[in-house]
C-alpha cells in the first residue's frame, strides 16, 4: 500500500513537530511515531531553553559560552544563528500555549542558569520543561486537519532514486522519495512517499546499557542516512550526563543539570566535595569535566555512585523548583530535602550525527535531518546546556522556510515491499541477546575514558554481530526489534570508528592513549562511499 504526503516527517519530539506545525497550513504532513507521539527524548527534557532575555547577559555571550563548550569545533555561523533565534524561539512556544516558569513578583520569565553558562539564561517550566512543551505542541499537532499522525510505525529505511533504479553518483543526484515504514501492532511495511523527508529521529543513546534517553533512542535516523548515502560527522562525541539517580528501581531518571545550577553539591559518600579539584569552576564546570571527574572518582576509589546534594537548600525552594524530581525520589525513599541523591554518568545526548548545512539540509535531495539527529555544527565536541531544544526550534524554522522554497519535486510511482523471500523469524532471541551484548562492551570499551586496544575490541565485536543479524534480516521478516537493533550496530560501529580516527582528547572524547589536545580542531566526517562494507 502507498500513501502520498508533501512532507514525511520521520520522529515526534520537539524538531519534527515544530517543523509539521509550521509547515501544516500549506502541506499534506505525515508524522511517523515509533510509540506514542508523546514518546521522545523532548519529552524528558528536564532543564529548559537558552535564550538571552536579561540584559546582564548578551548574544556574544552565549555563543562565547557554546563556542567554549564545543571545545574549538563549532561552526560559528551555525552557533550565531542559532542563538539569535533564542527569544523568537520562545515567543513562537508561547504563541502555541506553553506556560513557562515566571517570576512571582513581576511575571517575567524565570531565567535559571546550568553548567557552562556565564548567566542566567534558561528559560524553563519547573523540572519538567520538555514534556510542558510537548504536551502543549502534541495538542496543537492532533487538532491540525493537515496532520496525519502514525503512531506505532518505524522506518526501515529510505528510498531514494540511487537504490531505486540502482544508480550511482556518476548518474546524477541521488534524492529522497520517501520511506518504507512497519505497522508494528499488524507487522505490515507500508510505502509512504512524499515530496520532503525529514529524520527527526532523536539521538542513540539505547547503544549503551546506561543512559538517560527513553527506549525509542536508537540512532535509526542516522543509521538510515548513513546507509543512502549521506556522509555523518563527530560521532565520537557522545555527551554523557553526569547525575543520572543510581537506584535499582529508576530507570534512565535524569537528575537535572539545573539542580547544580541552583547550588546542588556533588560529595563523596563521606560528604567531602570533589570537584573543585578537577575544576575551578566546580559544580558548574561543563558536563564533560563533570562527568569524566566523577568517572574518575569512582574508579579510583571503587565506588558505585557518588552524591549530589542540594539539602541545605529550604523545603520550599526545593519543592518549588524541582517538584518532579523531589516527588520521584522521594517515591524511592529518598527525601532530597534531607540527604544526598546517589548519582552516576549514563549517555545522554549524540552530538554528532548526519551532516546538514543551515537548513537541515543533507547529501540527498529533498532529505533533511534536524534535532538531535542532525550534525550542524552547533554542538562541536560538547553540547552546552539547554542549546538542544533551541537547535531543534531554530532548525525547524530554517528548514521550513527551505522546503517553502524548493517548490514541487516531479513524481516518482514508487514500489512496494517486497516480502516474498523471506519466513517468520524462528529465533527472536538472538535479538536481545545481541541488543544486551552489545550495550554491554560499548559501555565498557567506549564510554566516558577510551583507549586503542578497548575501540578495537569494540570494533571486532561489532563486526561479528553484524554479520549475524545482517544474516537474519536477510532471511526473516523485519520487526520492530531487529530494525532497532540493525540500526543500533550501525550507530555504534560509527562511533567506534570516528573515535579510532580522532587521535587526541577533545570535548567529550577522552583517550588514555592520546590525552594532548591537538593545535587545530578537525572535524571528524565519514562518507559511506568510503566504507561500503558498512552498508548492509
Amino acid at each position: 500500500m502507498n500513501k502520498v504526503f508533501d512532507v514525511l516527517i520521520i520522529g515526534s519530539g520537539l524538531a519534527g513537530q515544530s517543523l509539521a506545525l509550521r509547515l501544516a497550513d500549506s502541506y499534506r504532513i505525515c508524522i511517523l511515531s515509533k510509540r506514542e507521539l508523546s514518546m521522545s527524548a523532548s519529552n524528558w527534557a528536564q532543564g529548559g531553553i537558552a535564550a538571552v532575555h536579561n540584559s546582564e547577559d548578551s548574544i556574544e555571550a552565549h555563543i562565547q559560552d557554546t563556542l567554549d563548550a564545543g571545545a574549538g569545533l563549532c561552526d560559528s555561523e551555525v552557533t550565531r544563528m542559532v542563538v539569535n533565534n533564542g527569544r523568537a524561539s520562545i515567543e513562537w512556544l508561547l504563541q502555541q500555549g506553553v506556560n513557562f516558569t515566571r517570576e512571582a513578583e513581576d511575571d517575567r520569565l524565570h531565567l535559571t542558569r546550568e553548567g557552562g553558562h556565564s548567566h542566567r539564561r534558561v528559560v524553563h517550566v519547573a523540572d519538567a520543561t520538555g514534556q510542558a512543551v510537548q504536551t502543549t505542541l502534541t495538542d496543537r499537532v492532533r487538532e491540525h486537519p493537515n496532520i496525519t499522525i502514525l503512531e506505532h510505525h518505524i522506518a526501515v529505511d529510505l528510498i531514494t532514486t540511487h537504490k531505486l533504479f540502482q544508480q550511482t553518483a556518476s548518474d546524477g543526484p541521488n534524492r529522497c522519495l520517501g520511506a518504507y515504514v512497519l505497522n508494528s501492532q499488524t507487522g505490515h511495511v507500508t510505502t509512504l512517499s512524499a515530496q520532503y523527508t525529514v529524520m527527526a529521529t532523536g539521538g542513540a543513546g539505547k547503544v549503551y546499557l546506561y543512559t538517560t534517553n527513553p527506549d525509542i533512542s536508537t540512532g535509526d535516523g542516522i543509521a538510515m542516512a548513513w546507509r543512502a548515502g549521506c556522509r555523518v560527522a563527530n560521532m565520537e562525541f557522545v555527551q554523557f550526563h553526569p547525575t543520572c539517580l543510581y537506584h535499582p528501581h529508576a530507570k534512565s531518571f535524569l537528575i537535572s543539570e539545573v539542580l547544580r545550577g541552583e547550588g546542588g553539591l556533588l560529595t563523596l559518600p563521606d560528604g567531602s566535595r570533589f570537584m573543585h579539584l578537577h575544576d575551578e569552576r566546580a559544580e558548574l564546570a561543563p558536563r564533560d569535566v563533570v562527568a569524566r571527574a566523577i568517572d574518575f572518582e569512582m574508579k579510583k576509589r571503587g565506588l558505585d555512585c557518588v552524591y549530589l546534594d542540594i539539602s541545605h537548600k529550604p523545603l520550599d525552594f526545593i519543592q518549588s523548583h524541582f517538584p518532579n524530581i523531589y516527588k520521584r525520589c522521594l517515591q524511592l525513599g529518598i527525601d532530597i530535602s534531607k540527604q544526598p541523591i546517589p548519582v552516576v554518568p549514563a549517555a545522554h545526548y549524540t552530538c554528532g550525527g548526519v551532516m546538514t548545512d543551515m537548513h537541515g539540509r543533507t547529501d540527498i535531495d529533498c532529505l533533511y535531518a534536524i534535532g538531535e539527529t542532525a550534525c550542524t555544527g552547533l554542538h562541536g565536541a560538547n553540547r552546552l546546556a539547554s542549546n538542544s531544544l533551541l537547535e531543534c526550534l531554530a532548525f525547524s524554522q530554517s528548514c521550513a522556510q527551505d522546503i517553502q522554497a524548493s517548490g514541487q519535486q516531479p513524481t516518482i510511482s514508487l514500489p512496494d515491499w517486497d516480502e516474498s523471500r523471506v519466513t517468520d523469524a524462528d529465533e527472536e532471541v538472538l535479538i536481545t541477546h545481541t541488543w544486551d551484548e552489545l550495550r554491554r562492551f560499548m559501555w565498557n570499551y567506549v564510554g566516558i575514558v577510551r583507549t586503542n586496544k578497548r575501540l578495537s575490541r569494540a570494533l571486532h565485536r561489532i563486526h561479528m554481530l553484524r554479520d549475524e543479524v545482517h544474516e537474519f534480516y536477510s532471511n526473516f521478516k523485519v520487526s520492530h526489534d531487529l530494525i532497532e537493533l540493525r540500526n543500533l550496530l550501525q550507530v555504534a560501529e560509527l562511533i567506534v570508528r570516528c573515535a579510532i580516527e580522532r587521535e587526541e582528547s577533545r570535548g567529550l572524547h577522552y583517550s588514555k592513549d592520546h590525552p594532548e589536545l591537538l593545535a587545530e580542531a578537525i572535524p571528524t566526517v565519514l562518507a559511506p562511499e568510503n566504507y561500503t562494507s558498512l552498508l548492509d
